[in-house]
């Protein structure tokens, strides 16, 4: 048997250029993939900085100013109380007559008896009395607000038949002259009183009034 009739199996040896450049190809294609991802994470870096590093105010609330307080000046309520009258005087008892008899044994008229006149009542001379009032609202003095002056004057004021004041004088001083000519010219001018009554009939009548300062009360 020849040796040209015997078939050999031939075996596949690679080829050592194509494995070269296939292995520099992946080398080439790793270096860039590393070059292309190395500048990302700094840039993520500072994506996360630049949204978290949000800065925060905070916002004072406005305060809220209150309204300046409503100044209610209160009158005073009406006093009344019952007016006195003039005391009228009783006549005094008239001793019975004595009867004489005369000589002739008659009994002698006895002497006439002077009738008594119903005594009469001066409606002009001012009685004193309780009178209610209507008074204005009271106006502090500017210049004793600032000097934070405060006290009670007792006025007397004698008030014709029509409750008209006709004239006002100072009975107890608050201590400030100030306020004793306000409030004698406060009631001089602007108050109005129930006049007293004689009799059923108006009345001159002389009237004590207090009259107030009070800072409190403003």
């Amino acid at each position: 048997m020849s040796s040209a009739s015997l078939a050999v199996p031939r075996h596949a040896h690679p080829d050592s250029v194509r494995v070269a450049a296939m292995s520099a190809a992946i080398a080439l294609n790793l270096a860039a993939l590393i070059a292309v991802m190395r500048p990302m994470a700094p840039q993520l870096v500072q994506q996360v900085q630049r949204v978290t590093a949000i800065p925060i105010s905070w916002i004072t609330p406005k305060k809220e100013v209150p309204p300046p307080p409503i100044i209610d000046l209160k009158r005073p309520p009406l006093q009344k109380a019952p007016t006195h009258a003039p005391a009228v005087p009783h006549p005094e008892p008239v001793p019975a007559p004595v009867l004489a008899t005369s000589d002739d044994g008659t009994v002698a008229a006895p002497p006439a008896t002077p009738t008594l006149a119903p005594p009469t009542i001066d409606t002009g001379a001012a009685v004193e009395a309780t009178l209610a009032y209507r008074a204005t609202p009271l106006k502090y003095p500017a210049q004793a607000l600032h000097a934070h002056m405060q006290g009670q004057v007792i006025l007397k004021v004698l008030v014709d038949e029509a409750g008209i004041p006709q004239e006002v004088s100072i009975e107890k001083s608050s201590g400030s002259t100030l306020l004793d000519r306000s409030a004698q010219d406060q009631v001089l001018k602007g108050w109005k009183f129930e006049p007293a009554t004689v009799n059923g009939h108006p009345a001159r009548a002389w009237a004590r009034v207090p009259v107030t300062f009070n800072l409190s009360e403003l």
